[in-house]
């Protein structure tokens, strides 16, 4: 979060919210971006309430809340972010009452306006395959960095973790033997996630040939490094996605997350339930894992109306 912000509120709020955040990070230990996204909207309520008046919480209500979300709103804000920063009011008022910060919770009524589900790009099996392919010819050569791309596409593709949970893999964390891989999730949660033969393959190249050639002493246990060694940032990842996918004939430019949602697409359209995907991909909510039915199913009506001569 900005540190502009956090000056310009008065040095009542501004403790407060140092308070909320020491509260994300070491009680509920969350990742560090989504502290910083909780913060950030907290700041800016705050900000809002301070224009409003409010110097202590004990003089904010809802409708000191419903009048920033109102403000959102007016600013040309997505449902999405508005959903989101009502949760995040919500979740502080909460937090506020519990220690003590305010006599009462003044978001418990607040109500959060259902954001759009878009459906989200996922590649088809045969892009997949072809993208697959793209790295497989790239790292013939042997070449460290493109054994290390392959292995990264494999597993984001066999598995559908996130950018961030590949990032923070280290070497112990695969175990061969049973084909899983053991990932920290959101607010730390550990899970174990299986990986196919090709994945496998591609990890074991790497792991035995390109990583040594560029780990150093300071590489640590991380599993996929950079070309100066240190531990791979999400940035480089995306970049790694993108370049080879740039090299697939119609396939649309997702990203990391385009494979976590092309895992779970062809996962549920081979036949998964719903409820081992939900854990496969390490989701709190069922209901957000149920987005990938209606992929599948928007995939078929499409199907059928181009090839049913009475669509």
């Amino acid at each position: 979060m900005p540190g502009r912000q956090i000056t310009e509120l008065p040095e009542r709020f501004a403790r407060l919210l140092g308070d909320y955040e020491r509260h994300l990070v070491s009680e509920r230990d969350l990742a560090a971006h989504t502290v910083r996204a909780y913060v950030g909207d907290v700041a800016d309520l705050l900000d809002h309430l301070t224009r409003l008046g409010c110097d202590d919480l004990t003089t904010a209500d809802v409708r000191s809340l419903r009048s920033w979300l109102a403000k959102q709103q007016t600013l040309g804000r997505s449902r999405t972010t508005i959903a989101r920063r009502t949760t995040a009011a919500r979740v502080f008022t909460a937090w506020a009452a519990r220690s003590g910060h305010a006599d009462t919770d003044a978001g418990v009524t607040l109500k959060s306006a259902k954001p759009h589900r878009t459906l989200p790009s996922a590649l088809t099996t045969d892009q997949a395959r072809a993208l697959v392919a793209v790295a497989e010819a790239a790292a013939e050569d042997g070449d460290p960095a493109r054994l290390r791309d392959l292995a990264i596409i494999e597993l984001l593709y066999a598995s559908g973790i996130r950018v961030g949970e590949l990032t923070g893999l280290d070497v112990d964390d695969l175990d061969f033997e049973r084909r899983v891989v053991r990932v920290f999730g959101k607010g730390r949660r550990e899970r174990s996630v299986p990986f196919g033969s090709p994945a496998a393959d591609a990890l074991h190249r790497w792991v035995r040939q390109g990583r040594p050639a560029l780990s150093v002493p300071g590489s640590g246990p991380a599993l996929f490094v950079g070309v100066r060694g240190g531990r791979i940032n999400q940035r480089l990842v995306r970049e790694i996605v993108h370049r080879l996918l740039g090299d697939v004939d119609g396939a649309p430019d997702v990203g990391p997350h385009g494979l976590r949602h092309t895992a779970a697409t062809h996962l549920l359209a081979g036949g998964a339930d719903l409820r081992s995907v939900q854990e496969i991909l390490g989701h709190s909510s069922l209901a957000t894992t149920q987005i990938y039915t209606h992929v599948t199913a928007e995939r078929l009506r499409s199907a059928y109306r181009q090839a049913h001569p009475r669509a």
